[in-house]
């Protein structure tokens, strides 16, 4: 999520998520100073959302800046399937009109076609459909064309799921238009690569400690099943029952297991991973390109 300090980002965070996560109130300045990383499941489907600060305020200070992009491109790793533009109604100033041209500048061509204007405030449309009112602005039109004609709008003050339901299948769509892919860039890949060189450094740092949760997990399960046999006693079908029963539930729990560290090890590599200075450098060049296209 992406846009100006006070739109409803982390409100609308938190109404895709269905609880309270990202730190949100009315206030004039930022509650988010870093990049934040939740997930969450919305009607079966697991998903991850990124808050951000507001990484494109040009009054911010660009080494912050830089930074900030940097690490939610870690976060955001191996690429993300949509930015959602996040504009406030009836506040759509001269910043925002220039948003969705600054991600593309600054992440490539292409980022266009995975980006997703969402309206906050949808209260004060009165029921009035947020087609009618965006087909009624040349510049809000201007701006959902930028984005491929992909808009949504959420009501962050009421708990209403549907609204979350149709953006994602909104964002399905998008994904299908893209081929079922998510957006990537070489910054985005040389992330993905320095987070996954992170993450098995630490699954073999922990390797130890996991053979011996292993063994634990396998002792436990040995014991059961030696317990289970003294109750069937000589019962031969049973017998066989219980060892294929034990054998299927000892490769779901190793499975299991298994998937429980790479995910622990996967966010911690996503916290520790250093800054990369050969990407700090891209991200600088990128945004002084931005800054001297935007005359500032």
């Amino acid at each position: 999520m992406v846009g100006k300090t006070g739109v409803g980002k982390s409100a609308t965070g938190n109404t895709i998520l269905g609880e309270k996560i990202f730190e949100s109130e009315f206030s004039p300045n930022s509650l988010t100073t870093s990049c934040k990383k939740a997930f969450g499941e919305v009607n079966g489907q697991k998903v991850s959302v990124v808050d951000t600060p507001g990484l494109f305020d040009t009054r911010t200070d660009a080494e912050k800046t830089c930074e900030q992009i940097v690490r939610c491109m870690y976060y955001a790793s191996p690429g993300p399937h949509v930015f959602l533009v996040v504009i406030q109604l009836g506040r759509y100033t001269e910043e925002e009109k220039n948003t969705v041209q600054k991600i593309q500048r600054l992440f490539g061509e292409g980022a266009d076609r995975h980006s997703m204007v969402l309206f906050t405030h949808g209260d004060l449309l009165k029921g009035k459909p947020i087609e009618e009112f965006v087909t009624n602005s040349k510049e809000l039109m201007e701006l959902v064309d930028k984005c491929n004609g992909h808009y949504h709008v959420f009501n962050n003050e009421v708990k209403d799921q549907s609204q979350v339901s149709e953006l994602l299948h909104k964002i399905r769509n998008i994904i299908r238009e893209n081929g079922g892919s998510h957006y990537t860039t070489e910054m985005f890949q040389r992330a993905e690569k320095a987070v996954e060189e992170e993450k098995q450094r630490i699954l073999k740092e922990k390797e130890e400690q996991m053979r011996k949760e292993v063994e634990e997990l396998t002792k436990k399960l040995e014991e059961k099943f030696e317990q289970q046999m003294r109750e069937v006693k000589a019962d031969r079908e049973e017998e066989d029952r219980l060892r294929e029963s034990r054998d299927r539930e000892m490769k779901e729990e190793l499975e299991k297991l298994r998937k429980q560290q790479e995910d622990e090890a996967r966010r911690e590599a996503e916290r520790n991973t250093p800054l990369l200075q050969w990407l700090i450098e891209s991200v600088k060049n990128k945004l002084k390109q931005l800054r001297t296209w935007l005359g500032l």
